[in-house]
């Protein structure tokens, strides 16, 4: 096994940063994709929501190598695109329907007396939803958040299957000149373990210098104390 850390340390460690990479850029697209989502969720137009609802389903019901075959082979025969660039895409456009949820969960956990207090004071929905409501439910959005960003960072682990050499790729390329498949698997998996851990104290210590754990016993916030909220704004 110290042969393995000898002959391709160098390689499992570029290979690390482009799984890193991989996932932070997946991750950011899944963001944006699943705040208009959420968004779509809890709109009161009708043809959003269904959309937002077949878009959920669709991504959630099937496996993710299979919508990672699909996407990348039907972007690449209209767009031409590069292995990372498409593997980022369908990872990004898979976690944004958990990540849409996540959100739309975070959103509706706020006490509606904020939104009735900031209408009642002339401000407009959609303005009252960016600096009332918004702020609160990314920060409750966070302990989910950071599970997801672990979830996708061992999903990422399938891109290899369109050539993209990123940790699991590299072992795959590894074991096959080594012929040491168990040892070499072993490697891969303490790389990805380190990585998990590493990301768990981040998301840790983000989660304690914000405070989740107050903000989510507060939830009991009535129209008065709304309308304090509002008022500071």
């Amino acid at each position: 096994m110290a042969s393995i850390f000898e002959t391709h340390g160098i390689e499992f460690l570029k290979a690390a940063l482009l799984t890193i990479e991989l996932t932070v850029i997946s991750l950011a697209i899944a963001m944006i994709i699943g705040l208009v989502f959420a968004f779509f969720k809890v709109s009161n137009i009708t043809i959003l929501r269904k959309t937002a609802d077949a878009y959920i389903f669709l991504v959630r019901g099937m496996p993710l190598i299979v919508q990672l075959m699909f996407l990348y082979y039907g972007i690449s025969s209209v767009f031409t695109l590069n292995d990372f660039t498409a593997g980022a895409l369908a990872l990004g456009i898979h976690s944004g329907a958990y990540i849409a949820e996540i959100f739309r969960g975070s959103i509706q956990s706020i006490d509606r007396g904020q939104m009735e207090a900031a209408r009642s004071l002339g401000m407009p929905y959609a303005l009252a939803m960016r600096r009332i409501i918004l702020p609160q439910a990314l920060k409750r959005a966070i302990p989910s958040l950071g599970n997801q960003f672990i979830i996708g960072l061992k999903d990422s682990s399938l891109v290899a299957y369109i050539a993209v050499t990123e940790l699991f790729n590299h072992a795959l390329s590894a074991q096959a000149e080594n012929y040491m498949p168990f040892e070499t698997y072993f490697v891969v998996g303490i790389y990805y373990l380190t990585l998990v851990l590493i990301f768990t104290i981040i998301f840790n210590k983000i989660e304690k210098k914000l405070d989740v754990g107050k903000s989510k016993s507060r939830r009991g916030k009535r129209f008065d104390q709304g309308k304090k909220i509002v008022q500071s704004v």
